[in-house]
């Protein structure tokens, strides 16, 4: 293979953004998708953030673009004295180019790489924009991947200041191009709680809705929302503080429950990876909270102190900084996480001296909180040596439960191995002996697993089924997990194509979200999705499977004469049948579990899985449509 002068390639203008669209927005399926809506909208929110904007509109259009709209300053229009471009073309065809380098025309902001607008552009199959300033209306257009097709003009006169941006993404860079509203809608509501000054709209042109957006109380009903039909402990605590340029504002509750929840945002932008914000409230939280417990002697001199995970448990907190540009840096054009180390010392102090004041403030309900506390701890504490037991089942019944179940894989290496969380023996007859034993490991499981989310820790420590799926993964389980000793690579939920199916599929989702959510995260949980047809062409051999009654219709179409066999379960498969069809890397679909939005996931989780099951019916008749088509 040649290794010359020639095979160096410079790629200019935006084609780096086409070529590796997945350093810039993260990835190309739907993720990807809404990262281009994130990246305007938040341009639009950085105008909320100076001051200069307090309405944004989103219209979702019948010809399946997508327009965000503000009434904000508006992009300047003039020459770019560097590219001899408008500015509102620099911006759209350059990447960093942008007003956010210094802090000359955003104090704050979300975007700092200058490469927003140039990525969505860079990424769409059309684009226009229209800025409204000093004025006038002037318009630029785009096409095939940001290449002007109309430079900057000046149109009608107007009273309107702001920037209104229509785009349509390239179908031939991402697997789906369908903007989803519920995503979006969840998204925008957490931008009115985060700035109770903003109102945004959006509008569905597919079905002719409006939804408006507003909040009143910022933080406090972002935590109202998360906890609604949950039972609290403590009312909602919120404090704000302006530290060395960095504005802090933070609410939390403490309720009924045995999970922590905790949203963190920089400059409006979510950071799902957390951040030096989110280690600064962690840290101010734990010694504020141990250092209250030692004033009033809850803990006494010869105590050890109430470890981070007590005083989270149950804890439900929204973090919110706003930093200075100078100051401000985040991990990658995608900002999942912060690191300026600044907003981890302010943090820390704000939380300690306002936390502080409401607890001597709030007696009562400060040792309420407290005795939330203590139970934790004692849970903790009573749990630890059911934890040992399953690090420890060298020798015991569950080591030979577990010899009879799990059907290993031969190599070690996580980087290629996967296991299949099996429905019943029969479907895990039919999958060991399809499978490939070179990397896939089997593990049937009996009926449903137990509703994690309305047991204790111990109850489910005590689980047959569990501690045999936490003994096969390897990682442990909640606080303990460690994603770094997860044994596969991909751990594979596979379950009929029915109701009972779903449900084990459901309960699995939710042991692994409160349990071993970095599994999640990283990306390591997948759901396969077997046929429920097969069709075979009458006179010969050539078969197809089929995922759904549209697929089936265009293979009897295609093979005009044929057999049809029905697959109601995993079992009635044979091995064959079950590899080339679900388990082969070549053939096989398998959806990828992610979170999209952890405070929506949250409530589902609680609300479908919990206890309370008048807001789970009420859920039920206000989302799900029981009518059946005649």
């Amino acid at each position: 293979m040649s290794y010359k002068d020639s095979d160096i390639k410079v790629l200019k203008g935006l084609e780096p953004v086409r070529k590796r669209p997945g350093m810039y927005i993260g990835s190309v399926d739907t993720r990807g998708l809404h990262h281009l809506v994130w990246e305007l909208f938040d341009n639009a929110v950085d105008e909320v953030l100076a001051g200069y904007a307090n309405n944004i509109k989103i219209s979702l259009n019948k010809d399946g673009s997508i327009t965000i709209e503000d009434n904000g300053r508006g992009i300047p229009v003039g020459i770019n004295s560097t590219t001899k471009k408008s500015t509102v073309d620099t911006v759209f065809t350059s990447l960093h180019a942008g007003g956010k380098f210094d802090d000359n025309a955003y104090g704050v902001s979300g975007g700092l790489h200058g490469v927003g607008s140039s990525v969505v552009n860079a990424l769409s199959s059309w684009l226009v924009v229209e800025v409204c300033r000093e004025g006038y209306m002037y318009q630029s257009k785009y096409e095939n991947g940001g290449h002007i097709v109309q430079p900057l003009t000046r149109k009608e006169a107007t009273k309107k200041t702001g920037t209104k941006v229509t785009f349509y993404p390239d179908k031939s860079i991402f697997l789906t191009i369908e903007f989803k509203k519920s995503i979006i809608k969840e998204r925008v509501q957490e931008s009115t709680f985060l700035f109770p000054n903003l109102t945004v709209e959006l509008f569905d042109e597919k079905d002719n809705t409006k939804d408006v957006f507003h909040s009143s109380k910022g933080l406090i009903e972002f935590v109202d929302f998360i906890n609604e039909g949950k039972s609290s402990i403590s009312p909602v605590i919120s404090f704000k503080a302006l530290l060395d340029d960095i504005d802090v504002d933070i609410a939390l509750q403490y309720i009924n429950d045995s999970h922590e929840t905790i949203l963190s945002f920089a400059n409006s932008v979510k950071t799902i990876e957390g951040g030096s914000h989110e280690l600064g409230f962690k840290l101010g939280l734990t010694e504020t909270i141990n250092e209250y417990a030692r004033k009033v002697k809850v803990l006494k001199e010869k105590d050890a102190n109430f470890e981070g995970s007590d005083i989270r448990e149950g804890l439900v907190a929204i973090i919110s900084v706003k930093i200075p540009e100078r100051l401000i840096s985040y991990e990658g054009q995608t900002k999942n996480k912060l690191f300026t180390q600044e907003a981890m010392t302010v943090t820390k102090k704000v939380v300690k001296s306002k936390l502080l004041f409401w607890l001597d403030e709030n007696k009562k309900q400060a040792m309420e909180i407290l005795e939330k506390i203590k139970k934790s701890r004692d849970a903790r504490i009573a749990s630890k040596n059911v934890r040992e037991e399953i690090r420890k089942i060298k020798g015991t019944k569950q080591e030979r439960i577990l010899s009879g179940k799990l059907t290993p894989c031969q190599l070690k290496d996580n980087k290629f191995t996967e296991i299949f969380l099996v429905e019943g023996d029969s479907a895990g007859g039919s999958a060991k002996l399809g499978r490939d034993r070179k990397y896939q490991a089997i593990l049937p499981l009996k009926g449903k697993v137990l509703n994690v989310e309305k047991a204790s820790i111990k109850e489910i420590l005590a689980n047959d089924e569990i501690s045999i799926l936490v003994s096969c993964l390897g990682a442990s389980i909640g606080s303990d997990f460690n994603i770094e000793k997860l044994k596969y690579g991909k751990i594979i939920i596979m379950t009929d194509a029915d109701t009972d199916g779903s449900h084990i599929q459901v309960l699995l989702l939710t042991f692994f979200y409160r349990f071993m959510k970095q599994a999640i995260e990283n990306g390591r949980v997948y759901i396969a999705q077997p046929p429920l047809y097969k069709i075979s062409k009458k006179g010969n051999k050539e078969s197809r499977y089929a995922w759904d009654e549209i697929e089936l219709d265009e293979y009897k179409k295609e093979f005009v004469t044929y057999d049809i066999q029905r697959y109601k379960g995993l079992g009635e498969m044979s091995s064959d049948q079950l590899w080339e069809s679900t388990m082969d890397p070549n053939t096989r679909k398998l959806i990828k579990v992610n979170i999209q939005d952890i405070s929506l996931t949250e409530k589902r989780v609680s609300t479908l899985m919990g206890d309370d099951t008048k807001i789970r019916k009420e859920w039920i008749d206000d989302n799900i449509n029981f009518e059946l088509e005649e």
